[in-house]
């Protein structure tokens, strides 16, 4: 792979209740459907979601058990979604009454980067992060 090739990551998840992930992802925390593909029993069985900022992730559901990834069990998943507007991924969480993990804080990783975040536990347990780095935060 050269330095100029386009390259990217797409985290993999697996919920027992697509229809409620679905709509978590894009009414509260503000992800872009790309598809949302249904199966034989009315579950969505693939579907893509958009961050406007960049990156995507792939998730479908738990009974589908017959692929690599069909043992997957939802809740025991990290994600972290950097965005110039922590406050109001934040807000809508709590207008859902969504389970905030960290409140909105300036914090400081292992890495020693600094960032202004917050973390959201989904409705199946996976936790995700939303932040910035403090340098691009506005004054």
């Amino acid at each position: 792979m050269t330095n100029d090739a386009v390259s990217s990551v797409w985290p993999i998840l697996h919920y027992d209740d697509t229809h409620s992930a679905l709509s978590y992802f894009v009414n509260v925390l503000g992800f872009q459907q790309i598809i949302a593909a249904e199966d034989e029993h009315g579950d969505i069985g693939h579907a893509e979601l958009a961050w406007p900022g960049g990156g995507r992730f792939v998730f479908g559901s738990t009974k589908h058990t017959e692929s690599i990834h069909g043992h997957m069990r939802p809740g025991n998943n990290a994600m972290y979604v950097i965005t110039d507007d922590v406050d109001s991924v934040y807000q809508r969480v709590l207008e859902y009454k969504g389970e905030i993990v960290h409140a909105p804080r300036e914090t400081q990783f292992g890495s020693g980067a600094q960032a202004y975040t917050f973390t959201t536990r989904d409705p199946e347990g996976n936790l995700w992060t939303f932040g910035m780095p403090l340098d691009s935060r506005s004054s």
